[in-house]
């Protein structure tokens, strides 16, 4: 197994050979410098598994030397110690609050700076396997999920196209119908994967902030937006036997609005609810209110609700709760890219729940400042 590779960046050149030593016998590989440029330089030929740094150097300082390292992104996860010899406590508060890992004082002791060495090691590699592991889970979902939203749609598209070009002489109308029908939900049902994924891009890439800034304006007549927006969906509503209303003010003072986008987010929120709303008689209620500075509207469901440990996960990307137990279509992104959509606006999505009543989504939006 390789040794670790340790950086020592210390300017009093006795001490960092005494540093040096003591890590050697320890069985670390080390690399060194004197100052905090020379360091960087060592780093573009050896990636160190962890970094010990004096403060006070010449050319670039111990903490110009962390923010330089931070801001490499192959330096964002290596484990950082200042090795000084100030003692004040902003200076020390300064190094913790930049986010190093530890600070030590001179005179060192050998031994405490082993310790230190160690169980920072240690905890980054934890750290490193939790995260392979959780990429490891999260490749497997993805890939789970979407084998699933691939297949599905296109079964639909090919079995019922195969079976009416099959039988297409002696079919009456209504089973073409029937085919045709199956074919639709099917490419719908790949077209609103296509769109996801097309979004998401368009997020990560800065195109949707680009998109955002060119079509915000002042709405003076947001519950207007919100009701035409919920509108789209009582037919679904219909289909699932579930009573969608809206409440609210009809009037509300002005919101900076994107309305496509704010569209898109509150139409994810109500599709959502119907969709997990079971039994007969079920109610989706969508209500507008001012709340100080901010518009509010809910959207609130007598479903299957969360698990309270499940909450904190929602908004992540390919994250489905239920998803063994529950027949879901997607793949896991629709609150992702809703929550987005309103961090546009410098709004917010909040959530309450109780698992097997119900849950309340809430978007809140800030007010058109005053001109």
């Amino acid at each position: 197994m390789t040794a670790p590779h340790i950086l020592v960046v210390e300017d009093h050149e006795p001490l960092l050979y005494a540093i040096r030593k003591v890590l050697e016998r320890a069985g670390y590989s080390v690399l060194t410098a004197t100052d905090g440029q020379k360091g960087l330089e060592v780093m573009e030929r050896v990636r160190p598994d962890l970094i010990v740094a004096d403060i006070m150097m010449p050319n670039m300082d111990g903490y110009e030397f962390y923010q330089a390292v931070r801001a490499r992104p192959d330096g964002l996860t290596i484990p950082f110690i200042f090795l000084t010899a100030r003692t004040a406590r902003e200076d020390i508060l300064r190094g913790k609050g930049l986010g190093a890992e530890d600070y030590l004082t001179k005179p060192f002791d050998p031994e405490e700076l082993l310790v230190v060495v160690r169980s920072r090691l240690k905890r980054a590699e934890e750290v490193q396997q939790a995260a392979a592991s959780e990429f490891d889970r999260l490749k497997q979902q993805i890939v789970t999920i979407l084998s699933h939203e691939l297949r599905t749609p296109l079964t639909y598209i090919t079995g019922y196209t195969e079976m009416a070009l099959e039988d297409l002489p002696s079919l009456s109308p209504s089973a073409l119908q029937q085919f045709l029908e199956g074919i639709q939900r099917g490419s719908e049902r790949l077209n609103r994967l296509v769109q996801d994924l097309l979004t998401v891009i368009r997020l990560d890439t800065g195109q949707a902030e680009t998109e955002f800034r060119l079509l915000v304006r002042p709405h003076g007549d947001f519950a207007e937006v919100v009701r035409r927006t919920v509108s789209r969906y009582e037919p679904l509503a219909a289909q699932n036997d579930i009573r969608l209303e809206v409440r609210g003010p009809s009037e509300l003072p002005p919101v900076p609005l994107c309305e496509p986008f704010f569209s898109d987010a509150l139409g994810r929120l109500v599709e959502n609810a119907i969709k997990f709303s079971r039994g007969k008689g079920k109610r989706v209620l969508v209500e507008t209110s001012l709340a100080g500075e901010w518009v509010e509207v809910s959207v609130t469901d007598n479903g299957v609700g969360i698990r309270p440990e499940e909450i904190p996960h929602l908004f992540e990307r390919f994250r489905q709760i239920d998803r063994e137990r529950m027949e879901q279509q997607g793949v896991g992104l629709g609150l992702a890219i809703a929550r987005e959509l309103i961090r546009l606006h410098g709004g917010e999505i909040t959530v309450e729940s109780m698992y097997g009543v119900g849950s309340r989504f809430t978007i809140r939006l800030p007010l058109t400042p005053p001109s």
